[in-house]
């Protein structure tokens, strides 16, 4: 039964005793009714907001119905059972279009509902035209979310790194040992950032400075979703603060640089790269260390020839753990370079800010004495600068540069479009 065939039913069932409730002396809210709709729109007005709604999201509905139409035809090729590698892609994309599915035809009914619900907005009796206002707003909410926010999310296309752990390389810049301070900062912002999220951080790597802080470091993150999250923490990271060390009290500004990379299991690297184009040397490691350093071949030099992709790992004790470190960051780092040749390839039109900024210029300002936090990306700050650096208020960064990469690929379907 629809909603309008609902309340004729109960109305007349119950039309004296409702109208008599409105308009009792007892019933608080019978003059905000009253005055509430008396300002009601007419029914050729909530018409006209309809179509104003599918007009604006025009774009978006005709993606979904091609959508649609592309399953329904897929769905005439498969047949009862799934035998081909054919049909096994065929299904696989039938089950990821399930829940657009779904959604297109909720939105097709509550149309339809709406379309039934605006001649009762001018019934002549007031309870009536209550039940259809109520009614009309919650079904114009959920017809309204469906194009701007359902629709987009579910066209959204997965993302091919969704499940993928990631390694997490930072490198003091311009600032000496204040830079070597403000990375172990970092490294410890990511660590408890890590912990919020249940993933689990392991620092692979590290050179510390004689004088206190880290030089550099490398630090794995293992669980699902680690890279998608982290990607967008790639770039120069600018510090402005007064120095321990400064008597003057004088701001100083420094810099680390962060580069980002997907961790792929040791059973991909074949889809990477081959062996043969892997130069590996072994080498005495440098350094402080004692005996061992000095006397075994324990570090390795790994040069991948195609790409010119050099890594070097000495920080494990034995050559054969160097070497599968080693193994590990190269491998990162040539998917690295693969998804932004991908990335460059689907790029026509628009650029987009994340993916395209060159990781020379600086993304975020991390400023103490104004306790502000800056990611020059998208032009957002917060003045809470405790609450990022100890992991908490960093996910709020990530979340809004993930919603603004989802934008910008839908902005790029709809002018493919």
């Amino acid at each position: 039964m629809s909603c309008a065939r609902a309340w004729v039913l109960r109305w007349s069932q119950g039309a004296n005793v409702h109208l008599r409730n409105l308009h009792s002396p007892k019933n608080p809210l019978s003059s905000h009714v009253l005055k509430r709709f008396s300002s009601t729109l007419d029914s050729h007005g909530h018409q006209q907001t309809i179509e104003q709604l599918e007009k604006d999201g025009s774009r978006i509905i005709q993606i979904v119905k091609k959508r649609i139409t592309e399953r329904e035809e897929l769905l005439s090729q498969i047949g009862d059972t799934v035998s081909s590698k054919e049909d096994i892609k065929r299904a696989k994309v039938l089950r990821e279009s399930e829940n657009l599915q779904e959604a297109w035809m909720e939105w097709n009914k509550t149309r339809e509902l709406l379309q039934e619900t605006i001649p009762l907005l001018n019934d002549p009796d007031p309870v009536m035209r209550s039940l259809a206002a109520d009614e009309y707003s919650s079904l114009a909410t959920t017809f309204s979310e469906h194009i701007s926010t359902i629709f987009p999310s579910l066209l959204t296309p997965v993302s091919p790194t969704a499940n993928l752990s990631a390694l997490m390389e930072l490198k003091s810049g311009v600032g000496g040992s204040e830079a070597s301070l403000f990375l172990t900062n970092l490294l410890r912002m990511y660590q408890r950032f890590a912990n919020t999220m249940r993933w689990k951080a392991n620092v692979v790597a590290s050179n510390e400075n004689e004088g206190g802080g880290t030089k550099d470091a490398v630090i794995e993150f293992e669980g699902k979703g680690a890279y998608d999250a982290l990607r967008w923490e790639s770039g120069v990271h600018r510090v402005q603060r007064v120095p321990a060390t400064e008597a003057s009290g004088r701001v100083h500004t420094s810099t680390v640089a962060i580069v980002v990379l997907p961790l792929v299991e040791e059973k991909q690297n074949e889809e990477l790269f081959s062996m043969a184009d892997v130069k590996v040397e072994v080498m005495r490691a440098r350094g402080a260390g004692g005996q061992h350093v000095n006397k075994t071949e324990s570090a390795v030099r790994l040069t991948h020839i195609p790409s010119g992709i050099t890594v070097s790992m000495q920080d494990e004790r034995s050559q054969h753990q160097n070497k599968r470190r080693a193994f590990q960051v190269l491998s990162a780092r040539l998917m690295d370079a693969k998804l932004i040749r991908d990335v460059a390839a689907r790029r026509d039109t628009r650029r987009n800010l994340v993916h395209g900024a060159d990781r020379s210029e600086k993304i975020r300002t991390y400023n103490y004495p104004q306790d502000r936090v800056t990611d020059h990306r998208i032009g957002m700050s917060t003045t809470n600068l405790t609450s990022v650096m100890e992991g908490e208020g960093l996910q709020e960064f990530i979340e809004a540069l993930q919603k603004h990469h989802h934008e910008s690929i839908m902005e790029n379907m709809l002018d493919g479009s």
